[in-house]
């Protein structure tokens, strides 16, 4: 495999070199747009075969916001000049019609096509000649990227770096303890499964335990719901750490129609007793029990743990891994980052984002004074700048990369200037702010709701 960049044409080191996006999705070609139109040269990685492939992970599932808050003014402007028409503001597509009508045909314009890096893992970023212990000239120096794109692994130069690689590929365990549990088994589900379709063999008829107090796991469980109806011997079980599921029971509020009903139909599922709900249960481990048959189809896995501070467990067929996820931080460990030790996002913006304080709707606008390192021009945006908090809006992130762009063009002034207008959205933490188990540390996946019969997820709005 071969990438080039632009050659130097001045004595300067950085000269010449573009600025490297890490991620094809909607806010790393976001800030391509955005770049681009600042007359700066840009290349962008992308793990995947294609661009959001993140978003074609979870085609199934509707967004809660409409297209209104999808859209990147940078990203639309070069479409416009395609003939492309913005699709309908007051609609929640999904996933996959997200990708076909918006992402695809952006990744697929003649201004950014070529500038694309499909299947090119950016496994570590440092700078040339410098690991993180070196200071003398470092900001002169360009950052070096390393770059897998065939099994062979390539270095690429550039004059500044986004990280906007999100954190979809990042679950947290399932242990209260933040550890992975001690097996790997093909019966702990992560992400958002395709319940009513493709992965309906998994939990038709069978015992499914959903962990998590979030939007992700109200999500599958909706989903559950529906198949226990039309599948007898679905039996749906729902272990929260926390006393209550303040996050999605105290929905009722939120401006986004979709998500403002998650509480009210979840509620209805646990009262009629399709959902039993487990609550103050800490998962310590998992364990695998398989029959004398050796067919594994035959065994059962068990969570065990403390519920109320007492021993409990629970056997299911299948457990769904709801409890949100985390930053991929290994790939950067060379850089110099200025995090907060508890939620995982740059210091300036954690206090913003708490999930304790804040739901999605009410995080203020902000820009490269918050998202600043104390690497020079190394930035995260989008979803991975919020660390493990759940509050993250793709209007958020846009306006993010917005401000990251101006800056890295010499428009200071403009990208402190940040402006955004975002719906209410109800209360993202899972329990008040005192309240000693609170789930703050382990965000939801996607402030995930359902709108039957396609299930609906927050990829746009926290998480």
């Amino acid at each position: 495999m071969t990438l080039t960049v632009p050659p130097r044409a001045t004595s300067s080191r950085l000269d010449g070199l573009p600025v490297a996006v890490i991620g094809a999705g909607p806010v790393g070609l976001a800030a391509a747009a955005h770049l681009l139109e600042r007359g700066l040269d840009v290349v962008v990685f992308e793990a995947g075969e294609r661009a959001g492939s993140a978003v074609a992970a979870w085609g199934h599932v509707r967004l809660f916001s409409p297209w209104t808050y999808l859209l990147d003014p940078a990203a639309v402007r070069l479409l416009a000049a395609t003939g492309w028409t913005a699709p309908a503001g007051d609609r929640s597509p999904t996933g996959s019609e997200f990708l076909d009508s918006y992402l695809g045909p952006l990744a697929r314009t003649s201004t950014l096509e070529p500038l694309i890096r499909l299947g090119c893992r950016v496994t570590a970023v440092s700078r040339q000649g410098m690991d993180r212990t070196r200071s003398t000239g470092r900001g002169d120096t360009p950052f070096l990227l390393r770059v897998d794109g065939d099994g062979t692994p390539t270095d690429v130069l550039a004059r500044a770096v986004i990280d906007t690689s999100g954190t979809f590929h990042s679950p947290n365990p399932l242990t209260a303890s933040g550890l992975e549990p001690s097996i790997t088994t093909k019966r702990i589900v992560t992400g958002l499964p395709d319940v009513l379709g493709s992965d309906r063999p998994r939990f038709a008829g069978r015992r499914v335990l959903v962990v998590g107090a979030g939007h992700s796991a109200a999500n599958a469980l909706l989903a559950l719901g529906e198949l226990a109806r039309a599948e007898p011997g679905t039996r749906v079980t729902w272990a929260v750490r926390n006393p209550t599921a303040a996050r999605v029971f105290t929905a009722a509020d939120d401006r986004l129609p979709d998500r403002a009903s998650i509480g009210r139909r979840l509620d209805g599922l646990v009262s009629s007793g399709a959902v039993a709900l487990v609550d103050r249960f800490e998962i310590d481990a998992v364990e695998e029990h398989v029959e004398r048959t050796g067919e594994p189809s035959t065994g059962f896995i068990r969570a065990t743990g403390r519920r109320a501070g007492a021993p409990f467990a629970i056997e299911a067929d299948v457990i769904v891994n709801a409890t949100g996820f985390r930053p991929d931080l290994d790939l950067l460990r060379e850089i110099r980052l200025g995090l907060d030790d508890i939620v995982e996002a740059p210091r300036a913006l954690a206090s913003l984002i708490d999930p304790n304080l804040h739901s999605c709707g009410t995080v203020p606008p902000h820009g490269v004074a918050e998202l600043t390192h104390p690497e020079p021009d190394f930035f995260i945006a989008g979803m991975k700048s919020y660390g493990r908090a759940p509050t993250f809006l793709l209007a958020t992130g846009y306006e993010q990369v917005r401000s990251i762009a101006d800056e890295l063009a010499g428009h200071h002034d403009a990208a402190r200037v940040v402006h955004l207008s975002l719906p209410a959205t109800g209360v993202c933490s899972t329990a008040p702010a005192d309240d000693a188990t609170t789930d703050s540390t382990r965000s939801d996946a996607g402030c995930c709701t359902t709108s039957s019969p396609v299930p609906t997820t927050a990829a746009s709005c926290c998480r």
